[in-house]
């Protein structure tokens, strides 16, 4: 079992690699950083585990530890790739303060990060932001689209109409600007869990809402870039990513509509970004629509090649990885049977690079 753990780690390293970046590429990527929260109370947050006097003792010792932990995982990116992302997507921030102590963080503070965040009624407090460099992406508009059950294409809901009147989950956030001087919309997801073996619905319910809107901006800006980012809780392959949401494993087959899906054929190849009892999964994925597929088109942004055969990266280096103990060859996580054992998170970030 140890080699085969150390074999699949090697694997994931295959694809870490890249030549040296253009003037005109930007990295675009996305990182659940499991429960980024801060050490206080919020009214009508079920949060209580993430304050001192709780079940994880959140001190401010360990809160600081947890943001200088993930400032040098976005650190050691920019060292990586000779540059900070341009946009970066998270995933279970609690608030806009988490934002704001993780930005002016010492490794990262001189990228100059900004960031769109909406609070969601996540009944944990959990939401989606956006990471985004002002002198690559002008930020013109950004809204938060609520999760709801008023499905178009006949989803059969296993909810109760009073189930879902009172479910509630993270809001999906969707931040428009020009990235690179083109129109450029980005979604950033984080799609009901598969708690039980359930929830497929709820997330096809997730990807039709998010390729609806998509549409209305493809009609109201025609030629527009659209990336979709998030922890999906499914694998590419899954009906609710290749169906609800029209994630095509190759360039050659995005049509209208559509969209890529870097991460599919890595899946399907073993990378895993996530593991859960034994099986790796890309449940961190990031989408894009036709207009960033045209890889011929002088002068425009588009997808670029992370080796022969795929287009994502998964950033997994050693010291993100869980060394020895139960979780041995996975992301090293914050918490461990309960205990603090200050690591980053239980998902590797992911990412994809646009040039021109």
């Amino acid at each position: 079992m140890k080699r085969l753990v150390l074999l699949f780690c090697l694997v994931l390293l295959l694809p870490a690699c890249t030549e040296q970046l253009s003037d005109d590429a930007y990295v675009v990527g996305f990182y659940n950083v499991e429960n980024l929260f801060d050490t206080e109370h919020d009214r009508g947050k079920n949060d209580r585990a993430f304050t001192p006097e709780g079940e994880n003792a959140w001190t401010v010792d360990k809160y600081e530890k947890k943001l200088s932990n993930l400032a040098s995982v976005i650190r050691s990116m920019e060292q990586k790739n000779g540059r900070w992302h341009a946009l970066l997507g998270l995933a279970e921030v609690e608030n806009d303060r988490v934002l704001q102590d993780l930005v002016e963080r010492k490794e990262i503070s001189e990228a100059g990060y900004k960031f769109v965040h909406y609070e969601s009624p996540d009944p944990r407090g959990i939401d989606c932001a956006l990471l985004y460099r002002p002198e690559y992406f002008e930020l013109l508009d950004s809204y938060a689209i609520p999760f709801d059950f008023k499905t178009r294409s006949g989803i059969v809901f296993e909810k109760t109409p009073e189930e879902q009147r009172s479910f509630k989950t993270r809001d999906i956030l969707c931040a428009r600007g020009r990235l690179g001087g083109e129109m450029t919309a980005v979604y950033v997801c984080h799609w009901p869990s598969r708690s039980g073996d359930k929830g497929e619905d709820l997330r096809c319910r997730a990807a039709e809402i998010v390729r609806t809107d998509a549409a209305k901006l493809e009609k109201r800006f025609p030629g527009i870039n659209i990336i979709v980012m998030g922890d999906m809780n499914d694998n590419p392959e899954d009906v609710c990513m290749a169906e609800w949401l029209r994630g095509r494993e190759t360039i050659a087959a995005v049509g209208e509509g559509d969209f890529f899906s870097p991460f599919l054929r890595m899946h399907k190849d073993g990378f895993g970004s996530q593991e859960y009892h034994g099986e790796w999964n890309i449940f961190d994925c990031i989408f894009v629509n036709a207009a960033l597929t045209d890889v011929d088109a002088e002068g425009s942004l588009h997808i670029l090649r992370s080796d022969a055969s795929h287009y994502g990266f998964i950033f997994n280096p050693p010291f993100l990885t869980q060394q020895d103990g139960r979780y041995a060859g996975t992301p090293f996580r914050t918490f461990s049977g309960g205990q603090f054992i200050d690591g980053f998170s239980d998902h590797y970030p992911t990412y994809i690079i646009l040039s021109k």
